[in-house]
């Protein structure tokens, strides 16, 4: 997990080769006075997608972990604060199992631990991450979620 804002995006562009292309889209997308609502938004087919999410938060009992093998996520918050559950993968055990159609597999242990990423900021979830999304307890949070294919 990487936790930083936009500004120092660029430091982390030898990390994948989709990096520089996915940090160029999203500074695009927050540019944007007319970004849309929630949903899908194609980049580059389904090696590079944006994902927008306007959620309320939830408790952080009701958060639970999740991780991606498909996928790296960047999450960068537009507004609001999402606070985020994090566990490194190989430290969760209790699956419930892994849908390939959604590349998405969910956990029912508690996170090592919790971060605010507020708005301005991001932070990269790569496969080997667990991350629990949208803690923060009621409060609107809107998102852009940067998916890139490893």
């Amino acid at each position: 997990m990487i936790l930083d804002t936009l500004e120092q995006a660029d430091r982390y562009a030898g990390l994948h080769s989709r990096f520089p292309q996915a940090f160029a889209e999203l500074k695009k997308l927050v540019a944007r006075e007319d970004l849309p609502e929630s949903g899908r938004i194609d980049l580059d087919g389904d090696n590079l997608f944006a994902v927008i999410v306007d959620a309320p938060g939830r408790e952080r009992a009701d958060a639970k972990l999740e991780s991606h093998n498909a996928y790296i996520d960047i999450q960068y918050t537009v507004s609001g604060t999402d606070c985020i559950g994090w566990s490194p993968l190989n430290r969760v055990a209790a699956s419930e199992g892994y849908d390939e159609n959604k590349d998405l597999e969910f956990y029912t242990d508690a996170p090592s631990l919790w971060v605010d990423v507020n708005a301005g900021d991001f932070a990269i979830f790569f496969p080997e991450d667990a991350h629990a999304p949208l803690a923060n307890t009621g409060q609107p949070t809107r998102k852009i979620v940067i998916k890139i294919a490893v």
